[in-house]
C-alpha cells in the first residue's frame, strides 16, 4: 500500500492542479495527480492556448491584407484553414508534453483516470469504467475545473451548435456564425472567424459587450468591431434554435421585436460551470454553494484535509487565478512563512480579440458605486509614437485613482499588446503604489507602455502629450 499513500493528491491536472503538484513536490511532499483526459487541463488543450494560436494566425492574415500601408508590395492574401487548425492543435500538444516532462522532473506520480473522493483522506480512481485502485493522502486538492455552460434549448450538439471545443476544431469553415454571448470566449471566436471572412453575428443579453469590463472599453471595442463588419444584437436573447440539415435558424428576441437569423453554425459562449458532479463531494462532506465548492481564504473546504482551487472553487474562472490559488494552498499546508491569501482585487483579466482588452481592479463605475471619490486619466494610442509606427493606434489606457489618497484603484486598457502590459499596473497595485510612484517611474521610449505613464499623468492634470 506504500505506493498508494501520498502526502498530497491533486484531483485534476489543469493550470491549478499541476502547479499545486509541482509546488508540493518542491516542498518535499510525496505527491500524486489524478487526471482523466489531458495534462494541462482545458486551458492548455481546449482554451487559453489554442485560441491564442488561432488568433495569431488571424493577426498575421490581417497584416498581409494591410501590406501596402507599410510600403510593401501587396499580395493576394490567402489562408489554409485546416493548416491553421492543425497548428493550434500542435501548439497545445507541445505544451501538454511539457507538463508531462515537469511531472517526471519533479517525481510526481501521474494517475490516469477519473478520481472520486471517498472521505477520510481516501480517493478511488477508475478508467473507462474500470476500477484502478484506491489511494490515500493526508491532503487532497480538488482542481476539477469547469466545462461550457449549456442553456436549455441552446445545448451544443457537436455539429450545428458548437461549444468552444467544436469551435477550436471544426470539420470545416462555415460561411456564417451566430455567437451567443460576448464575454472573452465569445469575442475571441467572433474575431477569429470574422478575420477568415465568416459572416458573424453576436447576440448578448446584457446592454453591452464584454459586460465585465469598463463601459468605455466595451463601447470602444464594439465600435471597432462593428466598423469591421461584425453585427451585434445587444439586450437580446436567443429564444430558440431550429436545426436544418446544414443550417440553424435562431429566433432572437430584441428590443425592437423578434428577428430570425439563419446561419451555418452557432457558438454557445455563455460561460462555464464548475465540475462538481460525481467526484464524491457529498460523501466526503464537502459543501457546494451556488454551483461551486465553498472555500475559505486558504482554499480549505468544509471537509478536513480537502481543499479546492481554480474554476471549481468559483469566480473569476481564470487560469492564472487557479495557479496562484494552487501555490497559496500548498504553501499554507506546508507551513511556509509569509503566505498571503489571494487578493481578488488584483487579478488581471485579458481578452485577446483585436483590439486586445486588459484590466485589473475597479472600473470607474464600480469605484463610484463603492463610494470612492475618483480621479480618472485617459490616454489615446493615437498620440503614442510606437503605436503610430506600428500602424496600430486603435485604443486607449484608462486609470482610476482614489482622489484623496492617490491609491490606484483600477486600470483598463484596449489596444495592441495590452494583455502584456497590464502586469505593470498589477505589480503596482500589489505594491500598494500611489500616483506618485507611477509618475516618477521611467518608461522606455518609444514603447506603447508610455501610454500607461501618460494616463496616470492625465488623471492629475499633468499629461505631456495630449
Amino acid at each position: 500500500m506504500a505506493d498508494n499513500t501520498f502526502d498530497l493528491m491533486v484531483l485534476g491536472a489543469g493550470p491549478g492542479g499541476y502547479v499545486a503538484a509541482i509546488r508540493a513536490a518542491q516542498l518535499g511532499m510525496k505527491t500524486a495527480v489524478v487526471e482523466e483526459k489531458h495534462l494541462g487541463g482545458i486551458c492548455l488543450n481546449w482554451g487559453c492556448i489554442p485560441t491564442k494560436a488561432l488568433l495569431r494566425s488571424a493577426e498575421v492574415l490581417r497584416l498581409m491584407c494591410e501590406a501596402k500601408s507599410f510600403g510593401l508590395k501587396p499580395v493576394e492574401p490567402a489562408f489554409d484553414f485546416p493548416a491553421i487548425i492543425k497548428r493550434s492543435r500542435q501548439v497545445s500538444a507541445r505544451l501538454s508534453k511539457g507538463v508531462a516532462h515537469l511531472m517526471k522532473k519533479n517525481k510526481i506520480t501521474v494517475i490516469e483516470g477519473r478520481g472520486r473522493l471517498l472521505g477520510k483522506g481516501r480517493l478511488a480512481v477508475e478508467k473507462d469504467g474500470k476500477p484502478q485502485g484506491e489511494y490515500s493522502a493526508k491532503h487532497i486538492i480538488v482542481a476539477t475545473g469547469a466545462r461550457p455552460r449549456a442553456l436549455p434549448g441552446l445545448e451544443p450538439d457537436g455539429k450545428l451548435v458548437w461549444s468552444y471545443f467544436e469551435a477550436l476544431n471544426p470539420d470545416r469553415l462555415p460561411r456564417s456564425l451566430l455567437v451567443i454571448g460576448s464575454g472573452a470566449i465569445g469575442m475571441e471566436f467572433a474575431d477569429f472567424y470574422h478575420a477568415l471572412d465568416v459572416e458573424v453575428t453576436v447576440v448578448e443579453i446584457a446592454p453591452r459587450i464584454l459586460p465585465a469590463e469598463d463601459a468605455e472599453v466595451s463601447e470602444f471595442v464594439r465600435k471597432v468591431m462593428a466598423k469591421r463588419g461584425i453585427r451585434f444584437l445587444l439586450g437580446a436573447k436567443v429564444a430558440k434554435l431550429e436545426k436544418g440539415a446544414e443550417t440553424v435558424t435562431a429566433t432572437v428576441e430584441t428590443k425592437d421585436g423578434i428577428e430570425e437569423i439563419t446561419v451555418e453554425r452557432v457558438l454557445a459562449a455563455t460561460g462555464v460551470v464548475a465540475n462538481v458532479e460525481n467526484i464524491g463531494l457529498e460523501e466526503a462532506g464537502v459543501k457546494v454553494k451556488d454551483g461551486v465548492i465553498a472555500v475559505d481564504e486558504w482554499q480549505r473546504t468544509s471537509a478536513p484535509g480537502v481543499y479546492a482551487i481554480g474554476d471549481v472553487a468559483g469566480a473569476p474562472m481564470l487560469a492564472h487565478k487557479a495557479s496562484h490559488e494552487a501555490v497559496i494552498c500548498v504553501e499554507k499546508i506546508a507551513g511556509v512563512k509569509g503566505v498571503h491569501p489571494l487578493n481578488r482585487a488584483h487579478i488581471p483579466a485579458c481578452t485577446y480579440c483585436l483590439p486586445q482588452v486588459a484590466s485589473v481592479g475597479l472600473s470607474e463605475e464600480q469605484a463610484k458605486k463603492a463610494g470612492r471619490q475618483v480621479k480618472v486619466g485617459r490616454f489615446p494610442l493615437i498620440a503614442n509614437g510606437k503605436a503610430i509606427a506600428l500602424g496600430d493606434t486603435e485604443g486607449f489606457v484608462k486609470t482610476v485613482f482614489d482622489a484623496k489618497t492617490g491609491e490606484l484603484l483600477g486600470a483598463h486598457m484596449v489596444g495592441p499588446e495590452v494583455t502584456e502590459m497590464i502586469q505593470g499596473y498589477t505589480i503596482g497595485m500589489t505594491l500598494e503604489t500611489t500616483e506618485a510612484e507611477l509618475m516618477h517611474t521611467i518608461f522606455p521610449h518609444p514603447t506603447i507602455s508610455e501610454s500607461m505613464h501618460e494616463s496616470v499623468l492625465a488623471a492629475f492634470g499633468q499629461a505631456l502629450h495630449i
